[in-house]
């Protein structure tokens, strides 16, 4: 078993999931990988099934009942995670807008470099983004600002995807009282882990468009970040932002 996981949600990636593993295995440090499937309509699941075969003890999978949201994947990989022995936990996008060849990086930041949670960044110099239409570029830059200018963090990219987190970052983190389902969720978890004073190091990446497949964005997902983000603050002003309670 290796010291980290990667874990990846997938709903609908049958042309990127197969690639996504392969490319992950391919690397120099040894990653394992934990696949969130929401029972993709396309068999995204049944593909895992049959590469499990291939790396076994390598490539685990959770099947779930529906659509859930991206947050509560990540929460129940997390959750799986802390029951073994993975010290650095990640999330990744199936859709190579994530690097793979970027994770040795964030694995570095956590082990060498002092972070507690390592960021892959699409902003920390420049603008990094790939084929991505310029009103979404510009919807995604200014709602990181705004961000910024609601909580007070210095993180340039605070709705990235792309993450690694130290085992004791997640243990210390209750949750179960993470709010948020859609890309709110990636706000939630820094800014939490920011309230609880763990260092957070950005990485800059190059950020892809997908190729294959669809986006998942939609209006509500980009409302409850407007909207989700002042209540953030105001849940961090009433003292409710708060580490776990150790049993």
């Amino acid at each position: 078993m290796s010291d980290s996981i990667v874990i990846i949600p997938t709903y609908n990636e049958k042309e990127n999931i197969e690639a996504i593993i392969k490319a992950v295995f391919a690397l120099p440090h040894a990653f394992d990988i934990l696949i969130i499937d929401d029972n993709s309509p396309d068999k995204t699941g049944e593909i895992v099934k049959d590469l499990q075969k291939l790396f076994p003890e390598k490539l685990y999978l959770i099947e779930r009942e529906g659509k859930q949201g991206l947050g509560t994947a990540y929460i129940a990989g997390f959750k799986w995670a802390l029951q073994r022995s993975y010290q650095y936990i990640f999330e990744m996008d199936a859709d190579f807008s994530h690097n793979p060849a970027d994770l040795p990086r964030l694995h570095e930041a956590c082990t060498s470099q002092g972070a507690d949670v390592a960021v892959g960044s699409r902003y920390y110099s420049g603008v990094n983004v790939v084929n991505w239409p310029m009103g979404r570029v510009l919807m995604s830059y200014f709602a990181s600002k705004y961000v910024q200018f609601i909580t007070c963090m210095k993180i340039q990219d605070t709705t990235a995807g792309f993450v690694c987190y130290r085992r004791e970052v997640l243990e210390t983190i209750d949750l179960d009282n993470i709010r948020f389902k859609g890309y709110a969720f990636q706000v939630e978890m820094k800014y939490t882990a920011y309230c609880l004073k763990f260092k957070i190091k950005e990485v800059s990446i190059i950020f892809v468009n997908r190729i294959y497949g669809e986006s998942k964005m939609n209006s509500s997902i980009f409302r409850e970040g407007v909207f989700g983000v002042v209540a953030l603050r105001i849940r961090k002003m009433l003292g409710r932002i708060k580490a776990k309670k150790q049993q």
